[in-house]
């Protein structure tokens, strides 16, 4: 597992406020809850998750951990699952509440969510489960409290691709020291190896593990590598042509799991 430092104008706060201002400021930054209609449909996770939703039957009750702007849960409930949107960010969540009354959202750590024991059928939580220094292991286990025996959980977390692998042996320079540099602590990545071996770890049977993102990683590669920033038009047309030739397994942006409680 490898760390991921983010640059901060100060070094000073507790993890859980700092991991709730920053994600308020994406949210705010995309234009807040209401402002983005994502296609879920076309979304390469859901693509994932689809093949397994034939196991949780309608009616199934969701959980959709780091809900965001809640995208994924008002899908899931229209879809017949009535689905709980979990978030960190309290400003978020009460715009999500005064927006979609009819839909659950609530405030919470997913890392102690408060919910009853073995009450959930499904989870998914895309890339959510890095951004705390203490590791993976608090929300994973609380993923197995409170899911069913039989419950799935699907959730995305970093790629160390082999991309990242090589940039870490070239940077021998850096030091991930936060103080020194000005910078915290931002997330986790992860191989494959990994993600499966945590996952085991906290009693789960892991069922699948896919990367996914391309096209981002190729993005992102562009920027990080080649200075073409990821938003031009021709950084957008360049990827799209390039990432389906280019393994996964070097440029991937994330991984994706699908895990089951024994029953």
């Amino acid at each position: 597992m490898r760390k991921d430092y983010i640059e901060v104008s100060q070094n000073d706060e507790r993890e859980i406020a700092f991991v709730e201002k920053y994600w308020t400021k994406v949210w705010e930054q995309e234009g807040g809850p209401g402002n983005k209609k994502s296609q879920i449909q076309n979304k390469e996770e859901y693509l994932v998750m689809s093949k397994w939703l034939s196991h949780l039957p309608l009616g199934s009750n969701l959980l959709d951990g780091g809900c965001g702007l809640g995208e994924w849960t008002d899908f899931f409930t229209q879809q017949g699952y009535p689905t709980l949107g979990l978030d960190i960010s309290r400003d978020t969540i009460l715009q999500l509440q005064s927006l979609l009354p009819n839909l659950d959202f609530r405030v919470g750590d997913i890392r102690d969510t408060g919910i009853a024991d073995a009450s959930i059928d499904g989870y998914f939580s895309w890339g959510t489960f890095e951004h705390f220094e203490s590791g993976l292991s608090p929300c994973i286990n609380e993923a197995f409290r409170i899911l069913k025996p039989g419950g799935l959980l699907f959730t995305s977390v970093p790629f160390d691709n082999l991309r990242h692998a090589l940039r870490a042996a070239c940077d021998w320079k850096r030091k991930e020291n936060p103080e020194r540099q000005k910078t915290r602590f931002y997330q986790w990545r992860l191989t494959r190896g990994e993600f499966r071996h945590q996952l085991v770890q906290s009693g789960f049977e892991v069922l699948d593990i896919h990367a996914i993102g391309k096209r981002q990683g190729v993005l992102r590669s562009l920027q990080h590598e080649f200075g073409l920033n990821y938003k031009w038009f021709f950084s957008r047309a360049l990827s799209a042509a390039i990432a389906p030739f280019i393994p996964s397994g070097l440029i991937a942006h994330m991984l994706i799991a699908v895990a089951r409680k024994p029953l």
